[in-house]
């Protein structure tokens, strides 16, 4: 991902419609380096932030004030996922206590994947190193700090299985 590319990307964003030019920001978001597939709808207050390779594919909803943050770790997300509005997705985290009286430690990054169909609700945190997996959902305000298996319903902090399809 090229991150000067990147940052004018979200400049450009701010500019244009919320809900309109989805294929002009997604072309945006291609010069950037990313891959983006066919029909991906990216509402214009939406931010990345990130070094990292980014993924979305076809027919992917995201919604107003998502934030895909973190350093150079993958970021996928497949087909068919509705991204909810405030949804973040942070890839960095830090080492613990590993520096003299300082509890973050050395910063480092972790992938994140979100397969097919996924539904992220409302205002819910993905963490890196998370896989969720096919047609799963993510209650509202959760926070995803496992791995999800697909055709589950997951919800709150941290995220627990509340049931399957």
């Amino acid at each position: 991902m090229n991150t000067l590319r990147l940052n004018l990307v979200n400049v450009l964003f701010s500019l244009l419609p919320p809900t309109k030019l989805f294929s002009v920001k997604a072309r945006l978001l291609r010069w950037a380096g990313a891959k983006v597939g066919n029909n991906v709808r990216i509402v214009s207050s939406a931010k990345f932030y990130m070094s990292g390779e980014l993924e979305i594919g076809s027919g992917t909803w995201i919604g107003h004030e998502v934030l895909i943050i973190g350093g150079d770790a993958k970021v996928i997300i497949g087909e068919d996922v509705d991204i909810a509005p405030r949804v973040t997705i942070v890839t960095g985290t830090h080492e613990l206590w590993k520096m003299n009286g300082k509890a973050a430690g050395r910063g480092y990054s972790l992938p994140v994947s979100i397969e097919s169909g996924v539904w992220l609700g409302a205002g819910s945190i993905v963490l890196g190193g998370v896989a969720i997996g096919s047609s799963s959902i993510i209650a509202a305000a959760s926070v995803v700090t496992k791995d999800i298996p697909s055709c589950c319903l997951f919800g709150g902090n941290p995220a627990r299985f509340i049931r399957q399809k």
